[in-house]
C-alpha cells in the first residue's frame, strides 16, 4: 500500500466503482479484493470489505463502510484532458453509467463521486489573466460538460 492513499466510503459498492475507473481512465488498475474475516455492522463474512486501485496514478482505496456516509462536492477527481474527445469520453462514460451532470465540467458518478473532466484550454486560459481568463470563465459559466471549441473561441475574444 503506498503511504499516502485516498479512502473512498462505498455504502456496497467499492469493487464496481474501481473496476469501473479502472476501464475508463488510464493509468488506472484494481490491485486488491479484501473480504471480510467476519460479520462487521454492515456486511456479512466474507463481503467485500476493501478494494485497492488506482485512478490515473492516485493511490485509492475503496471501503464498503455501508450507508451511513454519502460522496459530496467536498471531494472530487479532477482529469485533464487534451481535447474535445478526450473530455466527451470520459464525461459521457461517467454520465451514460448511471452518473448525472452538474456545471462547469462536474459530473457526478453513480456512487456520488464527484468528477471534474477538465480541458487543459480552460486551465491555461485561467492561468493567462486578465481579459483572456475572464472570457474564458465567463463561457464556461454557461456550461455543463465544456465545449473546448468554446472555451478557445472565448480565449482569442
Amino acid at each position: 500500500m503506498a503511504k499516502n492513499t485516498i479512502c473512498l466510503w462505498y455504502d456496497k459498492d467499492a469493487e464496481a466503482a474501481a473496476r469501473f475507473y479502472a476501464e475508463t481512465f488510464p493509468n488506472s488498475a484494481v490491485t486488491a479484493v479484501y473480504r471480510a474475516p467476519s460479520d462487521y455492522p454492515s456486511g456479512k463474512a466474507g463481503d467485500v470489505l476493501t478494494v485497492e486501485f488506482s485512478v490515473a496514478g492516485i493511490p485509492c482505496l475503496g471501503l464498503n463502510g455501508g450507508p451511513m456516509f454519502k460522496h459530496n462536492e467536498a471531494f472530487s477527481f479532477q482529469i485533464a484532458t487534451d481535447d474535445q474527445q478526450e473530455t466527451d469520453r470520459y464525461w459521457n462514460a461517467i454520465v451514460s453509467n448511471g452518473g448525472v451532470e452538474s456545471a462547469c465540467g462536474w459530473c457526478k458518478d453513480k456512487w456520488g463521486v464527484s468528477w471534474q473532466i477538465t480541458p487543459r484550454v480552460l486551465t491555461e486560459a485561467l492561468a493567462a489573466g486578465g481579459d483572456e481568463a475572464k472570457r474564458a470563465f465567463e463561457a464556461m459559466m454557461d456550461m455543463k460538460k465544456i465545449d473546448v471549441a468554446r472555451i478557445a473561441a472565448a480565449r482569442r475574444g
